[in-house]
């Protein structure tokens, strides 16, 4: 029998999996449904520092997962969460930053104790090394390395926006893991001293941690359900990838499956919603309504332009989201520093991406509250999403703003010489599919970046013949309905899903988990991913998420 199973090989999985197994005398088996990714065998796709391509390879990801995003969404669209040893961090923007203290302080306050900025910051600096700045607020010996790109590596086109937002009043910033302040910043990413990726399935499960012999990790399997005697925790079934079921026994099972999945097998397991598992015909071990709910997300819109040679960046490997802007939105029961606005460098993997520069806006601290719902037993059958994304009206709101902000930072005069015809975008099915490697889109690529190359006068005509399909900015700012309408139909996610087996009080109905991760109504069982979140950081989520794993850790290694 194992000490700790760890069903779900994520960011999450991979920590927990480092530093439970640092205690010799306890076992420790991690089980992830894709494949293996360690510094021997990571994909090109997944090593580089440029990460546009390793989130549309579908062997990186569910290939079957959609989601609906808002009530006003046509139908719900594929949605991309990782599949593979290191989970999000092997396939992510790489980005890594905190959110605010503030964020920290509300998990407590919302029933989640000890989880404030105090106790928090400890492991935030226990997981990085921060190649460049010190202090109290910082980690020099972490596994995460994080870094700022060199100014000679950020492209024209972001630092002619950076300098834009300066003279607009949006002050340049050294530290977006400083003090928490509006402003702009160069991004903070994680990479290795090499410049590239280092998901936690390299950098926590590196060569030496894997030797381990009380360490075992068992890919390409799929969780079927957590076992029960009575009310404790006593294993799971898996299927391995001939379709044989196994049984895995274990003193402690954690679930670290991500927001989307650990739901999904806590119910599958007979924890949930009790009418709800009893319409599939579950058996209710525990009935928490709480379980599927709370679904969050960073709802998000942009505003791109067509770049001009001398606007294009000279290194087309870089990482792209070069920079950041942080500024308050002032709407009526919003927090300091609630939007965020990625500076890329260039918008997509591909040629035409690499001619159009954007600001990817996204609401920081968002409100809205959606649901994942199971739909069968069969662990090969995704859940069912919906992020009922802008149903807080503040929301949409301030998603409305975003969008009014970066046409006019874009259509400054400061920006004429770095940027031609400005236009609303957003991450559609229709830019994802055009997006997906394979002849037929590459040779409509091409074909659109010589016609945008070459369209002088004509080039406004082609962005909306071709991509907006008809759509303006000038059209969606001089009509508030309008505006509303293209928001609510193109609002898209950042793949920052939480919040679905949230941390809460003992006496609080719809809470889940308790402030150490362990599942109420049960024994023996914990969940420790970015699904624990009681609400969501103003943050990219893999870093928090990895701070929770090391602080999860800590508390079962306590026990």
């Amino acid at each position: 029998m194992t000490d700790y199973l760890i069903l779900g090989g994520g960011s999450a999985g991979c920590v927990l999996a480092a530093r439970l197994s640092e205690d010799a005398g306890k076992t420790v088996c991690l089980v992830e449904a894709g494949r293996d990714i360690s510094q021997a065998n990571m994909p090109a796709a997944v090593r580089s520092r440029y990460p546009g391509r390793a989130y549309l390879d579908t062997s990186n990801i569910w290939k079957r997962l959609q989601a609906r995003m808002s009530t006003s969404s046509a139908a719900p669209r594929r949605y991309e969460q990782a599949r593979l040893l290191g989970g999000g961090s092997a396939i992510n923007a790489l980005m890594a930053n905190r959110g605010a203290p503030a964020d920290y302080d509300e998990w407590e306050a919302l029933g989640a104790k000890g989880w404030n900025w105090s106790a928090c910051l400890p492991y935030f600096r226990k997981l990085e090394t921060d190649c460049d700045f010190g202090g109290e607020l910082h980690g020099t010996s972490g596994p995460l390395r994080i870094q700022r790109a060199a100014w000679d590596r950020i492209s024209p086109f972001v630092r002619a926006v950076l300098g834009t937002l300066d003279a607009r009043g949006h002050v340049r910033r050294d530290d977006q893991n400083g003090p928490w302040e509006d402003g702009t910043f160069i991004g903070s990413i994680a990479v290795s001293d090499a410049g590239e990726r280092i998901p936690t399935s390299v950098c926590y499960l590196d060569d030496t941690v894997r030797k381990r012999a009380n360490l075992t990790i068992r890919t390409g399997h799929v969780v079927e359900r957590v076992l029960f005697e009575d009310k404790r925790a006593v294993g799971a079934s898996v299927i391995g990838g001939n379709g044989e079921r196994e049984v895995l026994r274990a003193a402690r099972v954690i679930v670290c499956a991500g927001a989307i999945h650990s739901p999904a097998l806590l119910m599958r397991s007979g924890i949930g919603p009790a009418d709800d598992l009893a319409a599939l015909g579950i058996d209710v071990v525990a009935d928490r309504a709480g379980v599927g709910g709370n679904l969050m997300e960073h709802p998000s819109i942009a505003v791109s332009a067509f770049l001009p040679r001398s606007a294009r960046t000279p290194f087309p490997e870089e990482h792209h989201e070069q920079a950041i802007v942080r500024f308050s939105s002032g709407v009526p029961g919003t927090v300091s520093g609630d939007m965020h606005g990625a500076i890329l460098s260039r918008s997509g993997w591909h040629s035409v991406g690499y001619r159009l520069g954007t600001i990817f806006f996204w609401v920081n601290k968002s409100y809205s509250r959606g649901r994942v719902k199971l739909t069968s037993t069969d662990p090969h059958d995704e859940p069912a999403v919906n992020f009922n994304m802008l149903s807080d009206s503040r929301d949409l709101e301030r998603l409305k703003l975003a969008l009014r902000f970066g046409a006019k930072t874009l259509g400054d005069p400061m920006m004429a010489e770095h940027r031609g015809t400005l236009f609303p975008s957003s991450y559609s099915p229709r830019v994802a599919s055009v997006a997906v490697p394979g002849t037929w889109n590459a040779l409509q690529r091409g074909a659109l970046s010589g016609l945008l190359d070459i369209a002088g006068p004509l080039r406004g005509w082609l962005v909306r013949r071709v991509v907006t399909q008809g759509v303006t900015l000038r059209d969606l700012l001089a009509d508030d309905s309008a505006l509303t309408h293209f928001v609510t139909r193109s609002v898209g996610g950042t793949w920052h899903p939480v919040g679905t087996c949230r941390m809460g009080a003992a006496d609080d109905p719809l809470a889940v988990c308790d402030a150490r991760g362990a599942v109420y109504g049960v024994e023996g069982l914990h969940v420790c991913d970015a699904s624990l979140m009681p609400s969501i950081p103003c943050a990219n989520t893999n870093v928090p998420t990895v701070m929770v794993a090391e602080r999860i850790g800590d508390l079962l290694l306590a026990e």
